[in-house]
């Protein structure tokens, strides 16, 4: 039941972790954070063996021990990830000085000074607020939407948290993405996040399997005129700074083509350094699309 002790709990026990590694200096805390999350929370809670399910999903022929330092590298950067995100004024600080690089920079600045929209497209790669930290610090106003979470209580603090780092943020849904679009509609800038399943996206193969991708940020960037630029936070091999990179902007066209580009460009950051990307998401539900698909199948025999 959401909302109940359970969930009360947990949020307490998460808060007071989160207080604690607060109080410690940058790196240690990204060291405790990862630490823990790749020790203890994944394999309790069952991230580690699912990292390893879809690393068999797209790479079977990969040695076992090549998945498992996958895996934990994984744990390991969701940690940092979310501690940083929890320390808003102090990654707005470290980012402030961060490079930003990429052949897309020249094009977002220039968007800028004319008052044109950008609407910026990245995965749950590295850490993905960093390059939205690097240009908030620098003066920058860059709206989202973010997915609420399960558990009410943890949602209340992560919401605001959100919040904190720049808005307008919108919950995600309907309402939300209308809120999003007359956002950029109006010549603001926006980041979404594109990696994730979704039963009404369109099939979009995404290393070499079938994954159901939303198409909607290359659809808000063709109907507001918005620059359609990937970034990336890749972080660095001491695991507490990043590169900022901003590649070079997709022309629009067909948005399924689109997101197609958008996915390679998240395809070849993976074979660069698999372990930075969030491989704990459900990314492809085979079981789940291949029920799809046979439903489909049966009702086009009947009728």
């Amino acid at each position: 039941m959401r909302g109940g002790t359970a969930d009360y709990l947990s949020d307490k026990a998460l808060r007071g972790t989160i207080r604690l590694a607060l109080t410690l200096p940058p790196a240690l805390r990204g060291r405790m954070m990862g630490t823990l999350v790749r020790r203890l929370v994944a394999p309790l809670a069952g991230y580690r063996a699912r990292a390893m399910a879809n690393l068999e999903h797209v790479w079977p022929d990969m040695p076992e021990a090549e998945k498992r330092r996958i895996a934990d590298q994984v744990a390991d950067n969701a940690g940092r990830t979310m501690i940083e995100n929890y320390d808003v004024a102090g990654l707005l600080e470290r980012m402030k000085d961060t490079p930003v690089t990429g052949e897309g920079v020249a094009a977002i600045e220039a968007a800028r000074a004319e008052g044109r929209p950008i609407l910026f497209v990245t995965g749950h790669y590295g850490n993905f607020e960093a390059p939205r930290a690097a240009l908030v610090a620098r003066g920058w106003r860059i709206g989202g939407l973010y997915r609420p979470m399960a558990n009410p209580f943890f949602n209340e603090h992560y919401a605001a948290n959100m919040h904190a780092l720049s808005d307008p943020v919108f919950e995600q849904g309907r309402r939300g993405t209308m809120g999003l679009l007359k956002h950029i509609r109006g010549g603001g800038m926006g980041v979404l996040l594109f990696d994730v399943y979704d039963s009404a996206g369109t099939s979009i193969d995404f290393l070499g399997q079938p994954a159901p991708t939303l198409t909607s940020a290359a659809e808000i960037a063709v109907k507001t005129g918005a620059l359609f630029v990937p970034f990336f936070g890749i972080r660095k091999p001491d695991g507490v700074n990043f590169e900022a990179v901003f590649e070079a902007p997709i022309a629009h066209g067909e948005p399924v083509e689109m997101m197609r580009e958008v996915t390679r460009r998240l395809e070849a950051r993976i074979a660069a350094d698999p372990g930075q990307w969030f491989w704990i998401h459900r990314r492809w539900k085979p079981k789940r699309q291949r029920k799809r698909a046979e439903k489909r199948a049966r009702q086009q025999d009947q009728s």
